[in-house]
């Protein structure tokens, strides 16, 4: 008995060590095969100092399709990660349908807060039914807040590939949401006006969402004329330039002082076109027609020297996004969707940051891009699908296309660059030439630096309703959200070094799934044999059993 007592108290002895050791010596210990719940340095390095409480409402309790319990699950596993690296960040699991609510109207009330529900098509047993989901978190820091969108979609994917794609991005998510709560702003961008470009409030969703990051301005070159030099030294005190659609044509003088910024390290994004064609236009006429001609912005010298070339013709494409029209009259006004192959839907061939896990970003009558050879390093991030073709312009565009069948013959240009990205050390445009004005510091060859190029201001272009600005890159009439918005912005957090963030996009992380077809049609096997073979196992048990005991008993 003595020795039974201390056997229990050794044992109770050592599980306290154990603790106790456990307690001062905690870690954790990533065992998956691509280290999904290790974060990356840029994680950590953003919330290891955090002394205040950072609380996270998470959306996405209730009951799910299989697939999207695993993105609650994944979820939940790295919302633990980030509070066990730090025990400020805490993390509750709410559902928005618990209370009884209409569903509608809770989905209304997240639509208006700037967070939309998703209505999925789910597929389980082989039967299609819808489900209404939330995948949207708010964290929150002092009296500050931000939203976090949980679920990344691309069109045509399965909900197992939207669910992966979503994994994937979850880091990157909350890590982007800790920075903006946490970390003041350090960067400037002018936002180019005075030479036709898109109005205030076609651009004001994407500039609001980069207020969230960076100091924004406008900035007129329009003192060039006066003072060229001081309208240089302003510009300079910006990190980076965006000129969203010029259509006036710019001046000598206003080349060389955006030249010369590019010369001192200076950044630029350019969403502009070649060709002057509305969308708008086609539906302001009885013959709902458009003439889309060339535009002269005198800027063909200024991209040439830098190794583009931005045609004028129009790209044609079958894989495109739709065009939506009106239909009946009244109150049985329908929105149908129709082919229109001069919105192409841009993708990418390569895994650059900017463009990884990203939609196709929706162009409205775009030109292809010429790259030329010099000493910059080019990268296509946006090109169109093969099945693609050139109109040249002058071109009446006539609504009537809507009703023609394609011949896909004709789509035999193959695949056009919608948007490039230079990276190097730029020679000035000016070089071996006149200067139209005189500067006290020009520079020939410039400081290494980067500019990325679209060919079409419309990629920025955000549309409007009754109740104000539509989300960029959101199509109200077919509920699709296209990569404009997250493609633009993570142009900026690149072209202005904001690399650590975009490092977390990288990770690859890959989910197993079931295969639900299979699954339907082998269920019953599997339902007998998960509920048979524990019966036969117990069975062959019970039988050795009995036999052992009674070869036992009459032995004896």
């Amino acid at each position: 008995m003595t020795k039974n007592i201390k056997s229990i108290f050794g044992i109770l002895l050592v599980l306290i060590v154990v603790n106790v050791i456990a307690t001062i010596y905690f870690n954790r210990y990533d065992l998956t095969q691509n280290k999904r719940y290790t974060l990356s340095l840029p994680s950590k390095e953003i919330i290891e100092k955090v002394k205040d409480p950072i609380i996270i409402d998470v959306f996405l309790k209730g009951d799910f399709p299989s697939e999207f319990k695993r993105l609650q699950n994944e979820t939940r596993y790295l919302l633990e990660e980030f509070s066990a690296y730090n025990s400020e960040i805490k993390f509750n699991f709410i559902n928005p349908l618990e209370e009884g609510i209409d569903a509608q109207t809770i989905a209304n009330n997240f639509y208006k807060a700037g967070m939309t529900p998703e209505t999925l098509n789910v597929n389980e047993n082989g039967k299609i039914s819808e489900s209404l989901l939330f995948p949207w978190a708010v964290a929150y820091y002092d009296d500050k807040s931000v939203q976090v969108n949980l679920l990344k979609k691309k069109i045509g994917d399965s909900n197992e590939q939207i669910v992966n794609t979503s994994v994937e991005n979850l880091e990157y998510a909350f890590a982007d949401a800790f920075s903006r709560l946490i970390y003041g702003k350090d960067k400037k961008i002018a936002i180019m006006r005075g030479n036709g470009e898109l109005p205030e409030k076609n651009i004001v969703d994407f500039v609001k969402t980069l207020r969230d990051y960076y100091y924004i301005a406008p900035f007129t070159l329009d003192s060039v004329e006066g003072n060229p030099q001081k309208t240089l030294r302003q510009l300079e005190q910006y990190d980076l330039v965006l000129e969203a659609k010029p259509t006036q044509k710019y001046s000598e003088k206003e080349k060389l002082v955006l030249d010369q910024y590019l010369m001192q390290g200076g950044k630029m994004l350019w969403l502009t076109e070649n060709s002057a064609i509305e969308k708008d236009s086609l539906f302001t006429n009885e013959d709902n027609a458009a003439l889309a001609y060339p535009r002269d912005l005198n800027l063909n010298d200024f991209f040439f020297k830098y190794g583009i070339r931005i045609n004028t013709s129009l790209v044609n494409d079958i894989i495109s996004a739709p065009i939506i029209l009106a239909q009946g009259s009244g109150n049985e006004t329908q929105f149908n969707p129709f082919p229109w192959y001069y919105s192409p839907l841009a993708v990418s061939d390569n895994s650059h940051t900017i463009i990884k896990n990203t939609e196709a970003v929706k162009f409205d009558f775009a030109n292809n891009i010429d790259t030329l050879k010099n000493n910059i390093k080019k990268t296509i991030l946006l090109h169109s699908s093969p099945k693609t073709k050139l109109d040249a312009t002058p071109l009446l565009v006539n609504l009537d296309i809507i009703n023609k069948k394609p011949i896909e013959e004709s789509y035999n240009a193959g695949k056009q660059n919608l948007g490039v990205l230079l990276e190097g050390e730029f020679t000035s445009v000016y070089k071996n030439r006149i200067l139209p004005f005189s500067l006290d510091k020009y520079k020939e060859k410039g400081e290494n630096t980067k500019m990325l190029v679209i060919s079409d201001g419309d990629v920025i272009k955000n549309e409007f309703n009754r109740d104000g600005p539509v989300t960029l890159g959101h199509d109200r009439f077919t509920g699709a959200t296209y990569g404009n918005k997250e493609f633009l912005l993570n142009a900026v957090n690149y072209l202005l070094d904001d690399t650590g963030l975009l490092a977390i996009r990288a990770k690859d992380i890959k989910l197993a799934f079931l295969d639900t077809k299979k699954v339907a049609q082998e269920r019953t096997s599997w339902q007998l044999f998960t509920i048979i073979l524990p019966l036969v196992v117990l069975g062959i048990f019970a039988f050795g059993f009995n036999t052992y005991r009674k070869k036992k008993y009459i032995k004896n």
